[in-house]
């Protein structure tokens, strides 16, 4: 197993007033060429939008688009005629194609709202766009791994799917527990981003915020050190 650590403050960074982001990987302004992507995963931003502000209207194409509300809720817009609120507990997916806008905009007017947004590079190029967005009650799973997003030929129906062989998994763990987590598809890698917490993996702690990119493996264990909230993304690495 081959095991990278990124620490939460080794991120990019960017304060506009109304967004304060933290970047993943090279992203706007941020450059860094050894933060490019890991593997089909391009984007991992971590922003916080201020009340009565967000994203106007933008296009995007030939991306898959999966938001995940921390705190408060994005009021969506789009030009398939999508709109609503996605709050905490849901999780939206967009499959960009041959090319969608939309807007972004914070629910709330006073309240900030807090996301994760990451894109996923397709299998398929030009598709015809589509949205989607579902409820999943992780809070009353706690210690397990909930699948939230899958490949469309692998999905059960219980998780959004999307156009490329990668597996999204949320899960809340109790302090001083123990998980596995064994590869969907054969060499595929494993980006963790810790949200809240402190884990073990392989002789590294993580504290929140941090990620670890995770290669050369069929499974591998995750110890648990204070109740924590841990994000898996399973995803080609070529």
């Amino acid at each position: 197993m081959t095991t990278q650590l990124f620490t939460s403050n080794t991120r990019g960074t960017a304060d506009f007033g109304w967004l304060k982001a933290n970047f993943s990987f090279s992203f706007g302004n941020y450059f860094n060429p050894k933060r490019q992507q890991f593997g089909m995963l391009r984007v991992l931003n971590d922003d916080t939008i201020a009340g009565g502000t967000g994203f106007g209207t933008h296009a995007h194409a030939n991306m898959e688009i999966i938001t995940i509300p921390l705190e408060g809720g994005l009021q969506h817009r789009d030009s398939m005629g999508n709109e609503g609120i996605i709050g905490f507990g849901e999780v939206q997916v967009m499959s960009a194609g041959s090319g969608v806008e939309h807007s972004e905009m914070n629910a709330s007017q006073k309240e900030e709202a807090k996301t994760l947004q990451l894109w996923v590079f397709p299998d398929t190029e030009n598709v015809t766009p589509r949205y989607d967005q579902k409820s999943f009650d992780i809070e009353n799973q706690i210690n397990t791994f909930v699948n939230i997003v899958s490949p469309k030929d692998q999905n059960d129906g219980n998780a959004l799917w999307v156009y490329q062989k990668t597996f999204f998994h949320l899960g809340i763990f109790d302090s001083d527990t123990n998980s596995n987590y064994t590869v969907r598809i054969p060499k595929n890698g494993v980006y963790l981003f810790l949200i809240e917490g402190e884990i073990e993996i392989n002789n590294h702690v993580l504290k929140a915020r941090d990620a670890m990119g995770i290669t050369d493996f069929d499974s591998f264990e995750i110890k648990v050190i204070s109740k924590s909230k841990i994000l898996l993304v399973e995803v080609p690495m070529n």
